[in-house]
């Protein structure tokens, strides 16, 4: 089955997921770690993030190491640039505004 993205990274604990693998791969138990929640939630949060294709495994003996898509996460930096600009006009809008006042 696969995963929405934009659903997978609504939840914060997969938003914080995704923030701890910007500095690199890391194994489900290193992962788990920096959660108060049990291995098995933790696991399930990888897997749902993994089928939307926002991380990928790999097998290094016997271990399996998760790392972000950035290709996937690019996706969603597109999505959200238009918004960003939005923003950016509006603020550029207030400061003017602002110093006319």
């Amino acid at each position: 089955m696969r995963r929405d993205i934009y659903q997978a990274i609504a939840d914060p604990t997969r938003r914080a997921i995704l923030t701890l693998l910007v500095t690199g791969a890391m194994t489900p138990n290193a992962i788990a770690e920096h959660f108060d929640s049990s291995r098995q939630a933790v696991s399930k949060h990888i897997q749902i993030l993994t089928e939307c294709g926002a991380l990928k495994q790999e097998q290094q003996g016997r271990e399996i190491f998760y790392h972000l898509e950035l290709s996937k996460m690019k996706e969603v930096d597109q999505w959200m640039e238009a918004f960003r600009k939005m923003w950016i006009d509006r603020f550029d809008q207030l400061d003017n505004l602002l110093e006319t006042l």
